[in-house]
């Protein structure tokens, strides 16, 4: 087995390392999710690199088990948003339970889903049980939830970085989005990310900026 030298990391105080940790809290926490998008256009090279750094993410025995499918076209995006909205229909109709429905409802969610069409990009992020490295279709991928949870993280923290809102949007059951993208069966499909700008009258529910606070959601030992 090689190995290479660690990369060397920023030679800095830790004033300074407190005030970077800081910075990128405070950039981070102005994040909220947008569900009324403008359909002004998104050059594809910050997808590009938005993916990049997703696909940076660690992952059980590095086998980097996710696939990122990048969705502009217009009749991909139309098709999605149809079949997403018959599965919302049988969602908010009886699928879910009155106790979820009373959780979602401080959020104002419904059927109805224009942002998956509106929206100028979808990346649907899906997780593969097997390929490995080599991405055979055989070999046995390991904690792959983790791996794709952390690099779903990523991307929407570098898409954010980037100056745009995002929405985490997750359908269910959501196969149908392996057959619109042309994905492999061992693909599962996590989460659609709707990607672009904020519409002029977009808002945010004042139930979605509560954020449990350092001393709820950490321990110290």
């Amino acid at each position: 087995m090689s190995e290479v030298p660690f990369p060397r990391l920023p030679d800095v105080s830790d004033e300074e390392r407190t005030a970077r940790a800081k910075a990128a809290f405070e950039r981070l926490a102005t994040r909220r999710t947008c569900r009324a998008f403008a359909d002004t256009p998104v050059p594809r090279e910050v997808i590009e690199y938005a993916i990049r750094a997703a696909g940076t993410a660690p992952s059980g025995a590095n086998h980097q088990p996710w696939h990122f499918t990048a969705i502009s076209s217009l009749e991909a995006k139309r098709a999605i948003r149809e079949a997403a909205e018959a599965e919302e229909r049988e969602f908010y109709a009886g699928r879910a339970s009155d106790e979820w429905l009373d959780a979602l409802a401080p959020l104002g969610t419904d059927a109805d889903k224009p942002f998956l069409e509106t929206a100028p990009w979808l990346i649907v992020c899906f997780a593969q049980r097997k390929g490995g490295i080599e991405e055979d279709g055989k070999t046995n991928n390991y904690y792959v939830t983790e791996s794709v949870g952390i690099a779903c993280g990523m991307l929407l923290a570098t898409l954010h970085e980037a100056g745009l809102a995002t929405l985490t949007h997750t359908p269910s059951p959501m196969g149908f989005l392996r057959e619109i993208c042309g994905r492999p069966p061992h693909e599962k499909p996590l989460m659609i990310v709707v990607v672009g700008h904020p519409a002029p009258d977009a808002t945010v529910t004042e139930h979605a900026l509560i954020k449990k606070p350092l001393e709820q959601i950490a321990s110290w030992l």
